[in-house]
């Protein structure tokens, strides 16, 4: 009784074996090639140019501010083994069998058939009909499959080709940058080519008192990785003298001076040394009086005699 447990015990394990072993048909491996470039940052900063001179002499600068970036650059060359297998499906067996019996009678003659032509059978037929027959007639074995199989990753192997160092230069573009000018601080943007177009006379300073301010802070900050960059910029003497004097003349009422108080509005700009402003403030005036076709004449003429100016361009 002992012996005959033994032996069904036995006999239940060498099944089990053959069914676990024999279920899959191995077929060959397949190796994948791939290039892969891995970057990984170094350095980041941020530059803000303030211009030259270094100290404003008019009210307006063009700031530009860039964004730098150092990367190590690696390339890798990557191949990757799959071991590749038909899965077992035993409901296959139905036909497989049938087929593979067919197989190997075929396989036979064909071996036969190659012997007579002096081997000029091709392989297919005479190892391959018979490899397949016999897989076909294995009951714990489906026959290769290419179109049903699985694959397993075998190996990874990476192999390091170069490496490099790579520079980025890109403008900080529409991008918040702040100015504190004493006590106060305004938040203003760059524009898409990473520029910020400063004006004292204009925006936020228009309302402030520049006049005891002698230089502006700037400064930009990433808020991703915390990087920021300052910088400073001078306010002369001499321009804060000119900066109240001109604010008055470019911000109020223009509809409550006559012709002549205009064209010397236009002139004392210039004489400040704020042609920019005073071409600004005479286009303004020229649009004003689009609509008064002889109060436009006046004042063109006016700024002729008195000013020595040439609008530019007028638009009736």
């Amino acid at each position: 009784m002992l012996n005959r447990r033994v032996v069904v015990s036995t006999g239940a394990a060498l099944c089990a074996a053959l069914l676990l072993g024999g279920c899959a048909n191995h077929l060959p491996q397949r190796s994948e090639h791939e290039a892969r470039t891995e970057r990984k940052p170094l350095d980041h900063s941020l530059r803000i140019e303030v211009g030259e001179p270094p100290v404003l002499e008019l009210p307006q600068r063009r700031v530009r501010i860039q964004e730098q970036r150092t990367f190590e650059v690696t390339d890798f060359e990557v191949t990757r083994r799959y071991d590749r297998y038909t899965p077992y499906q035993a409901w296959r067996e139905l036909y497989e069998i049938p087929l593979g019996a067919v197989a190997v009678v075929a396989g036979i003659g064909a071996n036969v058939v190659n012997v007579v032509l002096l081997g000029n059978v091709p392989e297919s037929a005479t190892r391959g009909w018979i490899s397949y027959g016999f897989a076909g007639l294995n009951p714990f074995l489906n026959v290769e499959s290419n179109g049903r199989s699985q694959q397993n990753l075998a190996s990874l192997d990476e192999q390091r080709r170069d490496s490099r160092l790579e520079y980025t230069s890109l403008p900080w573009a529409e991008r918040p940058v702040r100015v504190s000018a004493g006590e106060q601080l305004h938040e203003l943007n760059t524009d898409r080519n990473g520029v910020l177009h400063l004006n004292l006379l204009d925006g936020p300073f228009a309302e402030q008192d520049i006049g005891p301010i002698g230089k502006l802070l700037l400064s930009v900050e990433d808020e991703q990785d915390g990087t920021r960059a300052d910088a400073v910029l001078l306010v002369s003497h001499n321009l804060r003298g000119k900066l109240l004097e001109a604010h008055d003349l470019i911000f109020d009422d223009l509809e409550g001076d006559d012709v002549a108080q205009w064209v010397h509005r236009v002139k004392r700009l210039s004489e400040l040394g704020l042609e920019e402003e005073a071409s600004e403030l005479e286009q303004s005036l020229i649009e004003l009086t689009r609509h008064d076709p002889e109060l436009q004449q006046e004042f063109l003429q006016r700024l002729m005699q008195d000013a020595g100016r040439t609008a530019s361009s007028v638009d009736n």
